[in-house]
C-alpha cells in the first residue's frame, strides 16, 4: 500500500555547493528617492513655467535647471 500523505524528499543543502552572494543593487534607496524627487520637482516647475506663458523650450530649460539644482539640496535633506 502506498501512503498518499508522503511528501517528496527535499535534498539537504550540500556544503560543497555554496549559494552565490546576492548582487548589490544598482542604486541605493537614498539615491533613488533623491533622483525621483528631483524629477518630480523639475516636471512641476516646467509645467508651471509653460502655463505662465513662456515658450515651451524655456519651460523645459527651467524644469531641467530646477531638477539639477534640487539634487544637492535633496541629498542633504533626505537622510
Amino acid at each position: 500500500m502506498s501512503n498518499s500523505n508522503h511528501s517528496p524528499a527535499v535534498p539537504a543543502p550540500s556544503a560543497d555547493r555554496a549559494e552565490p552572494e546576492p548582487e548589490a543593487p544598482f542604486l541605493s534607496v537614498h539615491t533613488t528617492v533623491v533622483l525621483l524627487t528631483s524629477v518630480v520637482i523639475g516636471i512641476v516647475v516646467g509645467c508651471l513655467t509653460a502655463l505662465a506663458g513662456t515658450p515651451v523650450a524655456a519651460a523645459v530649460v527651467a524644469g531641467m535647471a530646477a531638477a539639477g539644482a534640487g539634487i544637492p539640496v535633496l541629498r542633504s535633506l533626505i537622510r
